[in-house]
């Protein structure tokens, strides 16, 4: 069976719509009758069909999201609503639309999706209208946007928009994946590591608990509106400590044990020195995430949520203006922020409040350094017989992402030299490479 049978039916029904209100502006007679609403069939379990079950679409919501989508299928749908009035010689003003730039094809508005659910009947337009609210079903599931508009002018005549992830879902049934740009500067973290490569102390381990219940549980806080009404809604967690101590592995390892999508945020990226453009970057990163039940990763976060300057200038006041904005929206996020930082010092106080926990990330000690050590040559490599490993996690102070390295570079050798063995000098010349980064010698 075609897995898209609601939708096509949809777009036929709309069809149908379209060419009642035709017959209805030109005084035609004979199509006053109201097509019938197709009927879902149980066997269709394409994703448009199960987006209108899950969500309850009503026949009007039905009608607003095709609308937005046979632009991008089957334009020609729309071109009887390119009819003239003739006694104005203009196009029916209550229709709306527009014409893209680049394509003689009529855009749908949010006045049109009006005008074909209600006609020219005034009560139901009103009524219509509380649908394409932000609140309601299409906008808050990211299903649909209205374009903007200038100010003063009526929110309706803006382009009626389906979100990327809806064509992606509906037309091709597949997951929405943003690519890398200003308007979304990050990238999908994805690791191969299990949770068992993962070596932190016992004290960082169990401060995750309560970041785990959320992600596993969080989304029953709403069977008890009494308690949740009393906080925000997501999670906001605060990584700090050394850099290579784990903090971006651990948020790749919760969303790979929790199937959600961690994306790291390319600060360089989002911020610009242009005024206002922050903002801009900001609202586009939130607004693409939003109802994703992404994780959103903040590597050296204190570079914007940083302590925020005395207003000395314009700048400044600019500046601050966008800390505010990003404080907002990181509290009405609704999934889950980690922002990482190597010192808990250069956060704003205003953002540590507003974090449910705080996590320490130190430096592996001597036993985590030999699990570390242990877990790095476990696999293909032999150690030379000289090399105790005991000795070295004990005598280096070496992050895990050090130890990394350190694995990378033995490898390496080890296929120059054809062999599957490590030599002690090659362990103690990685060692050295790691530790001269940090100004450290052997």
């Amino acid at each position: 069976m075609d897995k898209n049978t609601l939708l096509r039916q949809d777009i036929i029904w709309l069809r149908k719509i379209i060419d009642l209100r035709v017959a209805q502006l030109s005084g035609k007679e004979g199509l006053d009758k109201e097509p019938t609403v197709p009927q879902i069939i149980p066997a269709d379990k394409s994703r448009y069909a199960e987006t209108v079950q899950k969500l309850e679409l009503n026949p009007a919501e039905r009608l607003f999201l095709v609308l937005a989508i046979v632009p991008y299928v089957a334009s020609e749908y729309l071109d009887p609503l390119c009819l003239k009035n003739t006694q104005t010689n203009t196009l029916f003003t209550e229709v709306g639309g527009s014409f893209a730039d680049s394509s003689s094809g009529f855009i749908p508005t949010g006045e049109t999706a009006i005008f074909l659910v209600a006609g020219n009947d005034l009560s139901t337009r009103l009524d219509i209208q509380e649908l394409l609210r932000p609140n309601q079903k299409l906008l808050a599931n990211g299903l649909l946007k209205i374009g903007n508009t200038q100010h003063g002018v009526p929110p309706m005549t803006g382009r009626l928009i389906p979100s990327e992830e809806c064509l992606h879902s509906f037309l091709y049934e597949k997951n929405f994946r943003p690519d890398y740009t200003r308007e979304f500067p990050a990238k999908l973290l994805e690791t191969q590591q299990r949770w068992e490569d993962l070596v932190l102390e016992y004290d960082t381990h169990e401060a995750l608990e309560e970041m785990e219940a959320w992600l596993a549980h969080g989304n029953q806080l709403g069977e008890f509106p009494e308690i949740a009404k009393k906080f925000k809604r997501g999670y906001r967690v605060l990584f700090y400590g050394p850099p290579g101590t784990g903090k971006t592995l651990t948020a790749s390892l919760m969303g790979k044990k929790y199937d959600r999508k961690v994306y790291h945020i390319d600060l360089s990226m989002l911020v610009s020195k242009y005024i206002g453009e922050t903002e801009k970057n900001l609202k586009s990163l939130f607004d693409t995430a939003e109802n994703k039940n992404w994780i959103l990763f903040f590597d050296e976060a204190d570079a914007i949520f940083g302590k925020r300057t005395q207003t000395q200038s314009s700048n400044d006041r600019y500046a601050n203006q966008e800390v505010s904005y990003l404080l907002q929206r990181v509290e009405d996020y609704p999934g889950l922020i980690v922002l990482a930082s190597n010192l808990k010092a250069n956060m704003d106080k205003a953002f540590l409040r507003r974090f449910q926990s705080m996590i320490y990330f130190p430096m592996p000690g001597p036993e985590e350094r030999y699990l570390l050590w242990q877990k790095a040559f476990a696999h293909h490599l032999v150690l030379d017989e000289n090399i105790n490993l005991r000795d070295i996690a004990k005598n280096y102070e070496l992050s895990g992402a050090a130890i990394g390295n350190v694995l990378r570079y033995c490898t390496l050798m080890s296929l120059k030299n054809q062999s599957n063995k490590v030599l002690q000098n090659d362990l103690l010349t990685a060692i050295q490479r790691e530790l001269s980064k940090e100004g450290k010698v052997l």
